[in-house]
């Protein structure tokens, strides 16, 4: 077929094909449509960075804080200096977040921010969402129970793992790590682009951090084996060197007798910032669970009153979330519409 249409029928007839897309493909270009609207939304913030109080790329109340106003503007004005600012990174929060990783060094930031940028090159992030396949996603899932579903409180995504059921023989006989630690990579990449944005929409506030709970009932230190601790390694640095200062809290629920000493093996692994985010809780953990969390967003095995019927389960198919709202999305691309008007 020819690329270009010669006639007025053709165009037709290549719209009515376009309108019959499988409903995956769609899926996948509704994606696409978000991810570019969160892009353009971030980068409309360039032209804002020195208002505070600023209203937000998505139309909210975008609040901030003088001093840290103004560190992120000098830090803007050493990247842009040394050319290390991209337009789709020239993003106040994004900034930020790369500050409060380096105590507000510039200097240190700026080395981190570089790293992350060569990074990016090297492992071809920018591009991991549309190019990466990750098939044996639901064979995976059943041996190692994991996924975002719902948000906290105040509107942050949840994320999910249940460590204490891996089944690291199965899960070696359907991926390896190389795979898995680019599907980790395309995760945070759609949490960026995605999850954080809509979140951010349905609470009308700025939303760039995460709760996490992690499951570790059953874990025993025969669990982690040499693939188990590489994977923790390789997915810990990355998100702490090129996704900094994105978990607000995480909760280790089910721990037993024997957890300290797998807590004592992993916790060098972890930047200590982010270790000290971390609330290590028994079997009795449902109260604190649902003192940030509503009962209707926690899963019942965790005590809440969620079973996700509709989607096979509460970890099936990144089932519940602002980020499967489709007033939502809908909301994020006509929000970068009317950006681009104003522009």
């Amino acid at each position: 077929m020819s690329k270009t249409p010669c006639c007025g029928s053709d165009v037709r007839h290549k719209l009515k094909s376009d309108s019959e897309n499988s409903e995956g493909k769609m899926k996948f270009g509704i994606f696409r449509k978000v991810k570019s609207a969160s892009n353009k939304l971030k980068n409309s913030l360039k032209s804002k960075i020195r208002r505070r109080n600023d209203v937000g790329a998505y139309g909210f109340e975008d609040n901030r804080e003088a001093e840290e106003e103004k560190a992120v503007e000098a830090f803007r004005e050493a990247l842009v200096s040394d050319n290390l600012l991209p337009e789709k990174f020239d993003d106040y929060h994004t900034m930020l977040r790369f500050l409060k990783a380096r105590k507000f060094d510039i200097e240190k930031a700026k080395i981190m921010w570089a790293n992350m940028l060569q990074w990016r090159k090297d492992f071809g992030t920018d591009t991991i969402v549309e190019d990466f396949s990750f098939s044996e996603l639901n064979e995976v899932q059943r041996y190692y129970p994991h996924g975002y579903h719902g948000t906290d409180k105040e509107g942050r995504p949840v994320y999910i793992e249940r460590l204490g059921l891996i089944d690291v023989e199965k899960l070696l006989q359907i991926t390896n790590l190389e795979r898995f630690v680019k599907y980790q990579v395309q995760e945070f990449e759609k949490t960026l682009s995605l999850r954080f944005p809509a979140c951010s929409i349905a609470v009308n506030k700025h939303v760039n951090t995460s709760t996490t709970i992690l499951d570790v009932q059953g874990l025993g230190v025969m669990s982690l084996t040499g693939p188990v601790l590489e994977f923790i390694k390789v997915v810990q640095k990355i998100d702490n060197d090129y996704y900094p200062e994105t978990l607000c809290r995480m909760f280790v629920v089910n721990t037993g007798p024997g957890f300290r000493l797998i807590w004592n093996i992993v916790k060098p692994l972890l930047d200590p910032v982010t270790a000290a985010k971390i609330h290590v809780l028994g079997t009795d953990y449902q109260h604190r669970l649902l003192e940030a969390i509503d009962a209707s967003e926690l899963p019942e095995f965790f005590g809440g009153s969620c079973n996700c019927a509709s989607h096979g389960g509460c970890l099936q198919a990144d089932g519940k979330g602002p980020w499967k709202d489709q007033s939502v999305l809908k909301m994020m691309q006509n929000g970068a519409l009317s950006d681009n008007d104003e522009s």
